[in-house]
């Protein structure tokens, strides 16, 4: 490991060089650390949906060339002038970032950072990286670096197939419901269901949240009349969790086998 610090280490890496095309293996030059800055050696990898979503040039910001690698597992292996304790051992980096200085890091209700707003570093900092506990599965909890599945855990018992209804989706959810649901989380990359996901609560009182990352070029259009009787639209960033602060605490729950992450772990085995 002393070998390698503070020099220019060769990698191999999965390249996305186009849209869509497929990743090319790569053998790429990584920099050494510089202040706060931390290398780490990959273990165990985990893409989601939304890397996908980013390699076919779909997203907010697309950046190509570029590696997809925003969810994976690494463990420390050198690092810069930074506080050691905080990169040494098993790592989950995150493609956002927690200074735990600026105004959003010191506000318990914002889990966005200054500082550290998108994690696209191949050489990452290490406001990027959260300490686990080293008995961890690490093929397994590489997957909490992005969002699991837990709906259906969580009570889900009706699904509704826009596509096998004879009028707009929310007008079929707001008769089933009395009027409207009460609260509305919507994960999907469809303009039209996230349009459908706030129209199907009720007025007065329903609050929506808005996960999925969507077209760089969809518009959301909904009557200003929705908006004026008090229903609520908001949105989520990585679920509101602090990387740094809140992820140690979700593997815990997955090691001391507390239900609501088992099931998508148990699923990969």
């Amino acid at each position: 490991m002393s070998s390698t610090v503070g020099q220019v280490i060769l990698c191999k890496a999965a390249v996305a060089w186009e849209a869509g095309k497929p990743l090319v293996i790569e053998e790429v030059e990584v920099a050494p650390p510089q202040k706060m800055g931390v290398h780490l050696k990959i273990l165990f990898t985990s893409l989601c949906h939304t890397n996908v979503y980013f390699w076919e040039a779909m997203g907010q910001n697309p950046v190509l060339p570029g590696y997809l690698n925003y969810v994976i597992m690494y463990c420390g292996e050198c690092w810069g002038r930074c506080d050691r304790s905080s990169i040494r051992g098993h790592l989950l980096p995150v493609f956002i970032g927690e200074c735990k200085e600026c105004a959003h890091c010191k506000l318990e209700e914002s889990n966005m950072c200054d500082l550290l707003r998108i994690n696209t570093d191949t050489v990452t900092r290490v406001g990027c990286v959260a300490k686990i506990n080293p008995p961890a599965p690490l093929d397994k909890v590489c997957v909490l670096s992005c969002g699991i599945s837990t709906a259906k855990k969580f009570g889900v018992t009706e699904f509704v197939n826009p596509k096998e209804c004879k009028k707009p989706v929310q007008e079929v959810i707001a008769e089933m419901t009395d009027g409207g649901i009460d609260r509305s989380v919507e994960c999907n990359v469809n303009i039209d269901a996230t349009i459908s996901a706030f129209e199907c609560g009720h007025d007065g009182w329903v609050v929506d949240v808005l996960v999925g990352v969507l077209h760089k070029d969809a518009v959301f259009k909904t009557h200003p009349v929705n908006l004026l009787n008090e229903r609520t639209l908001k949105g989520t960033f990585f679920g509101n969790y602090k990387p740094r602060s809140d992820l140690p605490s979700v593997v815990e729950k997955y090691k001391d086998n507390v239900g609501f992450v088992c099931p998508t772990l148990a699923y990969m085995c």
